[in-house]
């Protein structure tokens, strides 16, 4: 399970994952994490400017898939349950999501 905190409330939330949702993002996020320890080392050996730029956009590019697949997963459960059980609050969440990410 993963620990979330609520933003509003302070208390944790529990969040079940797939067992594939979970082994995707990690190795999308483990992918990311070399892709910034790649562009650590380019600032380090002074690598041109544009092509860090080109590496900076392309793991932007690759943090932004992984909050669409996160997004889905959290539509497609959290938000469908709590809207079934009557939570319609979850919407007002949902519409802060997403300008965090427009």
């Amino acid at each position: 399970m993963s620990v979330l905190a609520c933003s509003q409330c302070g208390e944790l939330k529990h969040t079940p994952r797939s067992s594939e949702l979970k082994t995707d993002v990690t190795k999308r996020i483990n992918r990311a994490i070399g892709q910034l320890n790649g562009i650590k080392t380019m600032i380090e050996n002074d690598r041109y400017c544009g092509d860090v730029l080109t590496q900076l956009a392309a793991v932007e590019s690759a943090v932004k898939a992984i909050s669409r697949v996160v997004m889905r997963d959290h539509l497609e459960t959290c938000v469908v349950e709590r809207v079934q059980a009557g939570d319609t609050e979850v919407i007002e969440e949902v519409m802060g999501l997403f300008k965090k990410f427009m």
